[in-house]
């Protein structure tokens, strides 16, 4: 099962380093946040890949022609008056790696369907690049494959960010405690499946897939949600940045299970 990852907006609520590079390219740990939700996938078995690039597109093909380089022992020889190049070993991950302009201004329905030619016709995973989870994709996988419908989307309690009030009639406090889990909505945290008739719902670049796919899957009976109790963030904030680096720094990063 293939991989598609979205990685081609603006990132602007991040501007202080999007206009720099991709947001997908911002590094936590001195990693493209990129790399680890791929190395989430490798976890479960999955490596090949298919990157929805847009914004400075040029700079994710870049880094990842030099990703095989950047992670191996190599002797570079000019004695002869020649570049001679040995490489002794290799530390890089057995991925394959497709990296596709899907267009500067494409929503992301249409970045999704620009990219259908390399997917085939079977159902593959699909999340955004700028948020990692410890998500288990193998069991969301086969609940994916056990139900029969078209699309199963990852579903997330956000947490309130407030403390949580008691108001009566009268406009007094009855009572204040911090928030907790319960309080917040689920949310859509990426982290999907999708069968290959996904295409039939999206029209083109214009279309984004948070509206009109998912809503009319929805009022189909055909879009699944699968519950996720564990860890997910997105980074869309230079705070959230900080804090992703934080948790790596104290070793306390739950979505890095490659490392157990």
């Amino acid at each position: 099962m293939k991989a598609v990852l979205l990685a081609g907006g603006y990132g602007t609520r991040i501007s202080e380093e999007s206009s720099l590079k991709p947001k997908p390219m911002i590094e936590i740990g001195g990693k493209p946040i990129l790399w680890h939700i791929m190395k989430e996938y490798y976890h479960y078995g999955i490596n090949e890949f298919i990157i929805c690039a847009g914004y400075k597109q040029h700079m994710i093909k870049e880094w990842f022609a030099d990703y095989f380089l950047h992670n191996s022992d190599v002797t570079f020889d000019f004695t002869s008056g020649t570049e001679q190049t040995t490489i002794h070993s290799q530390h890089c991950e057995p991925w394959k790696v497709t990296i596709v302009d899907t267009g500067l201004k494409t929503m992301t329905g249409g970045r999704i369907k620009r990219v259908r030619r390399y997917i085939g016709d079977e159902p593959f995973m699909m999340t955004y690049g700028d948020g990692v989870c410890d998500v288990d994709i193998k069991k969301l996988a086969e609940f994916h494959a056990s139900h029969g419908k078209i699309a199963t989307l990852t579903a997330v309690t956000l947490e309130q960010q407030k403390g949580v009030l008691d108001v009566g009639g009268d406009n007094a406090v009855r009572s204040f405690r911090e928030k907790n889990l319960s309080d917040g909505a689920l949310i859509n945290a990426g982290y999907m499946v999708l069968n290959p008739e996904i295409f039939d719902y999206i029209e083109g670049d214009e279309t984004v897939f948070e509206k009109e796919p998912l809503e009319k899957l929805a009022e189909e009976g055909q879009l699944m949600s699968y519950m996720h109790k564990g860890f997910w963030q997105c980074m869309d904030t230079k705070r959230e940045m900080n804090m992703l680096e934080k948790l790596l720094t104290l070793g306390q990063a739950p979505w890095k299970k490659w490392e157990d």
